[in-house]
């Protein structure tokens, strides 16, 4: 029988690999979706702010808005308040692409949760919601604490 953490692992890969096929119809690679729509949601910051957010090594992000304001996805400004930084914001163009990925992320919603009933939808956002509660309280414990319960 395959464990929880198997399951929720196999799950998140398969609803990426479905996320990533659906952006490429629309011209975008998966990270590139998730990044114009966390602008959309966060417009106006410093490149390690969306690093952080999409949890990508700073190089790798900084790589990906390069294709991106070449493709005209992306503009980077001057920050005001950091001479060395600059700030993210999208195109018009990506600006006109937000109702189609939205489209795209709420029929992928839809067709993951379709065959399964309201109340079998809403049991299982409960239980993930605890799951997520309970992995986010042991990660922000002390290692040494997590290494006691987990020896002793």
């Amino acid at each position: 029988m395959r464990d929880i953490g198997y399951l929720l692992a196999d799950c998140a890969r398969h609803m990426r690999r479905m996320f990533d096929e659906r952006m490429r119809g629309i011209g975008v690679t998966g990270p590139q979706a998730r990044l114009l729509m966390t602008l959309g949601a966060h417009e106006g910051e410093q490149q390690s702010y969306y690093a952080n957010l999409l949890e990508v090594e700073p190089i790798t992000l900084c790589r990906m808005v390069d294709r991106m304001v070449e493709a005209g996805l992306i503009e980077r400004s001057p920050d005001p308040n950091d001479r060395r930084a600059r700030l993210l914001s999208r195109s018009a163009r990506a600006r006109d692409m937000a109702p189609d990925l939205q489209a795209e992320i709420d029929g992928l919603v839809h067709d993951i949760e379709s065959g399964f009933t309201s109340d079998e939808l809403s049991a299982l956002r409960d239980l993930l919601l605890r799951l997520s509660e309970k992995l986010t309280a042991t990660q922000d414990k002390p290692t040494e604490n997590r290494n006691r319960t987990a020896h002793g």
